[in-house]
């Protein structure tokens, strides 16, 4: 054990004494990531596993019992390790490919049991009671596992055909001396498509290879050895570019470098406070950078979505799973990683002449989920001053939301959403007859919401599933209507009412922050004149205790939860909140630095109290965007005056465009609320 510790902090100091030459604090915010958040259970469904940024590997272990990415932090048994994962997606998840498994001579059903393990941002380790130790790291597309065993025997088990939920669909390999190397087929989440990795195995202090099955291997180290590696190259285009991807770097140089990679993701948004929010933060970010995966290699080729070999001038992302982080994720990355953002948008956009699905197609360039409100995200995009080629799909545009269904209360709504991003699509490409078509079907969403949304005297108003509605009850869903709130207010019948409906759903805890269709709502109060209430609630949310009764498909009154939703621990999150490829995480982030997406579609952000002192959101441009705290209490979290670059804001919103022009906005806060502030010049959602 001594062993381990010892190689842990050789990493560890390495790393650190790189990234002090990088960073101006005293404790970068790599060194405050928690890997281990959300990690054990149903409260997150993360991996503590070595990653990197975008990046489609990431090597980590695989427990028994597991959970969607393939770890259960309170599991002993260890299977092995595995190449790939989408962090806190449902269906089980989506990964777990290339199986590889420490053993000693040749025992491939000796169990390994957990005796200790540590991890950070790009580094995994682990020691096993029968001695032998292992230690990973990743940098894009590469990776090196590195065993240690206390006696002689060494050897490695393979498979090949290893995935979540036996999802392995085919694969063909070659064993050339020391290197395995081909492709796996494997259907993504929700067996709804297959993606397909190239890759390539190079291991060290190699004896044999031996086929013990079709897909499974028994690899046996050179006869004196106790120790052996293997350094993993892959692809989404061929054998070939996945052998490219393979260095001669020692391991914990590749920690090191990996962690300064982080560190330069992570201060891109640098925040000054309490030492567990701090660390809370980071943690959280940390999980908003994993996805989507970059998937072109650096001459620009990449395969699409109906498996042709393609070329981009443009980065190519995949691995989407944009129903659920369209709402969060994705806007945080257009603010604080704009150079990021542009290149995703340009790749969803580029989905459609390629055959784009909802979900997954046969032919997906690495893990994924889906793709529904793509639309608004390219609209989002757009709007914030990102490129986007809209003449040259919009008639696919048109086509997926003419397939769009109004079958159920909850698709009216979403597919009203996604009509009204088509009629503003259809504005920029000048075609007002059928923009006004489309807008004119958007607003149909009155006729369904009267029908279902508008009696609330009904007897199934909180049941999950009521009406044939996904993951979310009647009273969760009413107020979907994000590009038209003051549509919704007058079909409530006015502010007042619309108030009190609102002050009731939140009273009677009909709120689910386990699940994404009401995300929105406590934002609603910002679009009324009572903003100081959004204010109290993403307080509430983020740090102090709140009573969540809805977990998966169970009704209201069935075991609530009483505590907070976010911890910074293994059980961070409610029972089934899934972190959704970092929607969750995002949701904190972006409220706690203070700042939260007013519609998706609207280049508009929302204005509350950071729970830090200080933020700067700092940008590769050189410019940089600070928020400070004036009169800076931790409790208070009630807004009573604002200041953007010197002058009074009296408004509570800002564009992108004002925070990406970078200057200084200072923040009173207080105890009690200022009532008057934040309810001029208001922005609300509306249709025209």
């Amino acid at each position: 054990m001594k062993k381990i510790l010892v190689i842990l902090l050789v990493f560890i100091i390495v790393a650190c004494q790189s990234l002090k030459k990088n960073a101006t604090k005293e404790q970068s915010p790599v060194e405050k990531v928690n890997v281990f958040l959300g990690t054990s259970g149903d409260h997150g469904q993360m991996s503590p596993s070595a990653s990197s940024p975008f990046n489609m590997m990431s090597i980590g272990p695989q427990t028994y019992p597991h959970i969607h990415a393939g770890y259960e932090h309170l599991a002993k048994e260890f299977l092995g390790f595995t190449h790939s994962r989408i962090e806190g997606v449902g269906c089980m998840g989506t990964g777990g490919n290339l199986l590889i498994k420490p053993i000693f001579d040749g025992d491939v059903s000796a169990p390994l049991i957990k005796k200790q393990e540590s991890a950070s941002p790009g580094f995994y380790g682990v020691a096993f009671k029968n001695g032998i130790i292992a230690q990973m790291s990743v940098k894009h597309n590469f990776g090196i596992h590195h065993y240690e065993f206390p006696k002689k025997g060494a050897g490695l088990f393979i498979d090949l055909s290893h995935a979540f939920v036996n999802r392995f669909v085919a694969e063909e390999h070659e064993v050339d001396r020391n290197t395995i190397s081909g492709w796996i087929d494997t259907q993504t989440t929700c067996d709804k498509g297959i993606y397909r990795i190239y890759y390539v195995l190079e291991i060290s202090n190699l004896a044999t290879i031996t086929p013990i099955s079709e897909h499974k291997y028994l690899i046996s180290g050179l006869a004196d050895t106790t120790e052996m590696e293997v350094r993993v190259g892959f692809s989404s285009v061929s054998t070939a570019y996945a052998k490219a991807k393979i260095e001669a770097i020692l391991l914990e140089e590749l920690a090191a470098q990996t962690a300064i990679d982080w560190n330069h993701f992570l201060t891109r948004i640098e925040v000054t406070g309490e030492k567990d929010r701090e660390d809370l933060f980071y943690s959280l970010l940390y999980r908003g950078l994993q996805a989507p995966f970059l998937v072109s290699e650096s001459d620009g080729s990449y395969k699409a979505i109906d498996g042709s070999i393609q070329k981009s001038s443009s980065p190519i992302y995949n691995g989407w799973a944009i129903w659920d982080n369209y709402r969060e994720q994705l806007p945080m990355l257009s603010l604080a990683y704009p150079e990021r953002f542009g290149p995703i948008v340009k790749s969803i956009a580029n989905l459609y002449p390629y055959g784009k699905n909802n979900w997954a197609t046969k032919h997906e360039s690495s893990p994924t989920v889906r793709t529904e409100h793509a639309i608004v995200v390219l609209l989002d995009g757009y709007k914030k001053g990102f490129p986007v080629d809209f003449n040259s799909i919009k008639d696919s545009l048109i086509a997926e939301v003419d397939r769009l269904e109004y079958n159920s209360p909850d698709k009216a709504l979403e597919s009203s959403y996604d009509c009204w991003a088509l009629s503003e699509v259809l504005k920029i490409t000048k075609d007002s007859m059928l923009s006004a078509q489309y807008l004119n079907k958007a607003l149909k969403y009155k006729n369904y919401w009267k029908k279902d949304f508008a009696d609330l005297s009904k007897g199934d108003l909180d049941k999950m599933p009521a009406r044939g509605m996904y993951q979310g009850t009647v009273w969760q869903y009413r107020w979907f209507v994000p590009f038209d709130v003051l549509g919704l207010k007058n079909l409530i019948g006015g502010e007042d009412l619309f108030l009190k409906q609102l002050d009731q759903f939140f009273a009677e805890d009909n709120y689910n922050h386990a699940n994404q269709p009401d995300l929105q709502v406590p934002g609603l109060y910002n679009s009324s004149s009572q903003p100081w209430k959004s204010q109290k609630l993403f307080r509430n949310i983020m740090l102090d205790t709140v009573v969540q009764a809805y977990f998966n498909d169970n009704s209201k009154g069935v075991d609530s939860y009483i505590g907070r939703i976010y911890k910074n621990a293994p059980q961070a999150y409610v029972r089934t909140m899934d972190d959704d490829a970092g929607t969750m995480s995002s949701w904190f982030v972006m409220r706690s630095i203070g700042l939260s997406p007013a519609n998706i579609g609207s280049p508009i952000y929302y204005l509350t109290a950071p729970i830090f002192k200080k933020v700067d959101l700092n940008w590769e441009n050189g410019k940089s965007f600070h928020i400070e705290v004036r009169n800076y209490n931790k409790d208070h979290f009630y807004i009573q005056s604002a200041n953007l670059n010197g002058r009074p804001l009296f408004r509570n919103w800002l564009t992108q465009e004002e925070i990406s022009n970078g200057g200084t906005l200072i923040i009173e806060t207080a105890a009690l609320p200022n009532k008057k502030w934040g309810i001029e010049d208001q922005w609300i959602s509306k249709t025209e």
